[in-house]
């Protein structure tokens, strides 16, 4: 299928902080003709964008979708068709946990250019902005991304074997991944941490258990977004 006009730049955003962004995706944020950007995305990110750039928020969150996935595809196609440069800005990274690779297969089978800016991850930034480790030279080996809610509700939440895990999208599911640590046998002792707003100015850190967590959370009344650490390496 022939492109008919502009190229697509999906860029990681980073996880809160806007120093984060990468400098590449500064760059190309800088010179787009159109920026179509999430929730997740720091809003100050878009004082870097052209006065002329036409700027469209997409986003996502719990009970609020502005527009519907194959909206968007449609709405990132349509811009590709008017627009030299149009950027999908989207929190964090684009292929953890995020919509990117469906966006950019509906893209390329419409025969439109696109190009992947990688973000820096909340599951990595999270815990180390407040000096959490997730592996530890000799100790502690293994680490997971897990996801902390499926589309299926009733479908079971995993807790693959390894040292540590990071759960993304955990806060109102969080019984449920507290049953999928405990069937997987780690114990109530096991240490966990909460980091919610991961990389801004008003991120907070909560410390638990496997055992203490989801009262600990209705304490805090924590909201997303926020990242799950589980784990030994939280001893240190």
């Amino acid at each position: 299928m022939k492109h008919k006009k502009g190229k697509v730049y999906i860029i990681g955003a980073g996880p809160g902080d806007p120093g984060l962004i990468t400098v590449n995706g500064l760059k190309v944020l800088q010179k787009a003709d159109c920026i179509l950007y999430d929730f997740l995305s720091n809003l100050k990110l878009l004082d870097y964008s052209k006065k002329s750039c036409r700027k469209i928020c997409v986003g996502k969150r719990d009970g609020l979708h502005l527009k519907k996935q194959t909206q968007i595809n449609k709405l990132l196609l349509k811009a590709s068709r008017k627009y030299a440069m149009v950027v999908r800005l989207k929190g964090g990274d684009p292929f953890v946990f995020s919509r990117g690779y469906e966006e950019i297969k509906y893209l390329k089978e419409k025969g439109v250019y696109v190009e992947i800016i990688p973000g820096i991850t909340s599951a990595f930034a999270g815990p180390e902005s407040f000096g959490l480790p997730l592996t530890i030279k000799n100790k502690i080996s293994s680490l997971a991304v897990v996801t902390g809610r499926k589309h299926d509700k009733e479908a079971p939440i995993d807790a693959p074997s390894c040292d540590t895990l990071i759960y993304l999208m955990a806060v109102g599911n969080i019984s449920n991944v507290v049953k999928a640590l405990r069937k997987s046998g780690r114990s109530d002792n096991m240490p966990c941490a909460f980091i919610e707003r991961a990389t801004y100015d008003n991120a907070r850190l909560v410390r638990a258990t496997i055992g203490s967590v989801v009262k600990k959370v209705t304490e805090a009344k924590l909201v997303p977004p926020a990242v799950l650490i589980v784990g030994k390496a939280l001893k240190t």
